[in-house]
């Protein structure tokens, strides 16, 4: 913020009831919406206004974002139940809100004037950036000038604000994450996917734009704020949504399949409810996905209940996240091709519920999160070779 700036309005927020409760009950009402939109926000490969206007009125966008700036600061159970809740009827909408819930974080970190600034004051505001360090930031005053290119930055189609991590010139290993109005960045029209159209994951660049040092932050240490949730770095957020996410689509994709099995009857081979290889199947596919689920969730809230009492985020739970969300993808990968193959012929058709699920959750394994190399880096820590970072 300039020094000629005027001071901004810092009263606290009355909202709308957040609660974990109000949070759930309305992400579940707004499964038939998004079902039924689910084939617009594909072809449109973005989040159409009257989606947005949902998510906005039901709070989904603040679910990580203070109190006190008028975001709901749920736990870390609610955060991975309402993505889950969403991914089951439409999983770019809900891989655009994990994104942006750990996004939206940001506002813990930065000085109380700027996160209001950024989030306090706009209601709508989203905040969306890319993968890994794209560009540099060159020290100038109390600010800094930043160029680069940033890629995958999902919901910038419908964000307000964006994000670049940079590395800082002439500090060696030193990163940080600026944030600024996205109106000021060039999008890139990159986003021609095979799953998860619907994201608009875009690429963007700016050159030599001044952003002020308070709109800075290190992402991947825990923000200066009290409360349990701030405690976690933003960056070891990001894995329980995307797991989320994956679960959600595996079990709306599970749940299409035993529809179709109870009904279908396939040419030459009767029914498909009285094939014992069916019941079979079905049955392993259902321990699996509820076993993949029951890691996630008891592993976040038992993480939770720590933070509450007091304790840091430890290097064990860092490792508990990190392989209870990669096990969730692979789980839910597993069980979705599975669904898919058993459907037969029934799931290749685009107005079915099977054929975009499975791209949407190839897309899901295809990113950082659900590389098969995390387990071995998990594995690596558990024998005491901790020489590469967990989180990313």
């Amino acid at each position: 913020m300039r020094k000629d700036a005027p001071t901004p309005d810092l009263a606290p927020v009355v909202t709308q009831d957040l609660s974990a409760a109000a949070l759930l009950a309305r992400a579940r009402a707004l499964q038939p919406l998004l079902r039924a939109a689910a084939p617009r926000i594909e072809a449109a490969r973005e989040l159409p206004p009257d989606v947005l206007d949902a998510l906005h009125d039901a709070g989904l966008f603040r679910l990580l974002i203070p109190r006190d700036l008028g975001g709901a600061e749920t736990d870390l159970i609610t955060l991975a139940r309402v993505i889950e809740t969403v991914a089951e009827a439409d999983a770019s909408c809900a891989w655009c809100l994990g994104q942006a819930a750990g996004c939206a974080m940001s506002a813990a970190y930065l000085p109380r004037a700027a996160a209001w600034e950024a989030f306090g004051r706009d209601r709508r505001a989203v905040l969306a950036w890319g993968a890994g360090i794209g560009g540099e930031a060159v020290a100038d005053g109390e600010g800094w000038r930043v160029t680069g290119r940033w890629m995958f930055a999902s919901g910038a189609r419908h964000a307000t604000l964006l994000g670049a991590q940079c590395q800082l010139a002439g500090r060696e290993g030193e990163v940080r994450t600026f944030i600024f109005p996205r109106a000021r960045a060039e999008l890139i029209d990159s986003w021609h996917v095979v799953g998860l159209r619907g994201t608009g994951s875009d690429g963007y660049a700016v050159r030599d734009l001044f952003i002020p040092d308070t709109h800075g932050l290190d992402r991947n240490v825990p923000a200066p704020r009290p409360g349990p949730l701030y405690r976690v770095p933003l960056v070891q957020c990001f894995p329980i949504t995307f797991g989320a996410v994956a679960l959600g689509i595996a079990r709306a994709m599970l749940d299409a399949f035993t529809g179709l099995a109870a009904d279908k009857s396939p040419r030459g081979a009767g029914r498909m409810r009285e094939n014992a290889a069916v019941q079979g199947l079905l049955g392993q596919m259902e321990g699996r996905l509820r076993a993949a689920r029951s890691f996630l969730m008891s592993t976040t809230a038992e993480i939770w209940a720590d933070l509450e009492a007091g304790q840091p985020l430890s290097h064990a739970h860092s490792l508990a996240i990190r392989l209870s969300s990669t096990h969730a993808i692979h789980e839910s990968l597993a069980v979705t091709d599975s669904a898919y193959h058993e459907a037969g012929a029934t799931a290749i058709f685009e107005q079915g519920p099977f054929e975009r699920r499975l791209r949407d959750m190839h897309a899901v394994a295809q990113q950082i999160q659900g590389r098969r190399a995390n387990f071995e880096l998990v594995g690596r820590h558990l024998l005491g070779m901790t020489d590469a970072p967990l989180f990313f």
